[in-house]
């Protein structure tokens, strides 16, 4: 099994990305907000329970999130291997995911992180709120807040998977094409 943690920070082309390589390397693309989404609407116990830490303004604790990646890794027990986008998120998630993996008799292959430069995203972000209708897309402030976010929790996980020697990061700016051959080239050498 191949299985990748993509990063990178807002509007650095994550999901655009996941879509290509999920297709190219036969993977299942697991986005946390999809699955957080899913559980909610569908009102399953594990939505039901994170919906009610969200709706007092709270984080839903780490566990709650591993039993939905569980779910949807146990739904796809035939898959070559996954794309985990939007976790983890923490120390204490990165532990987490790699003893769900490890009960898998698998593991995380390589965290691979869109580096892109913080103007060029602002830019990106600023442009996809124009056409998304997505609030948190079209406040400046709001969005450099966002990408002050991602680089203070995610130092922390760079840290991890270098320690591993699994941390791979590539250059996230150019069309979409030569981006996919970047994030290929370090794919095929794992």
């Amino acid at each position: 099994m191949t299985n990748l943690v993509l990063f990178g920070p807002p509007g650095a082309g994550k999901g655009t990305q996941a879509e290509f390589l999920k297709e190219k390397y036969k993977l299942v693309h697991i986005s946390t907000g999809d699955v957080f989404r899913y559980n909610i609407k569908n009102e399953t116990a594990l939505g039901m329970l994170a919906k009610s830490y969200m709706d007092k303004g709270e984080l839903v604790p780490d566990q709650v999130t591993i039993d939905m990646l569980e779910a949807e890794v146990e739904k796809n027990s035939t898959a070559k291997g996954f794309i985990f986008d939007g976790f983890p998120r923490t120390h204490a998630q990165a532990e987490a995911l790699d003893k769900l993996m490890d009960s898998k008799d698998s593991q995380i292959n390589a965290m691979i992180a869109l580096e892109v430069d913080d103007e060029i995203l602002v830019e990106r972000l600023i442009g996809r709120g124009k056409t998304s209708g997505r609030a948190d897309d079209a406040d400046e402030s709001i969005i450099r807040n966002r990408i002050t976010e991602y680089y203070n929790k995610t130092a922390i996980l760079k840290d991890y998977y270098s320690a591993q020697n699994k941390y791979y990061g590539v250059d996230g700016v150019g069309t979409i094409e030569a981006i996919t051959e970047r994030l290929s080239a370090v794919i095929d050498k794992i």
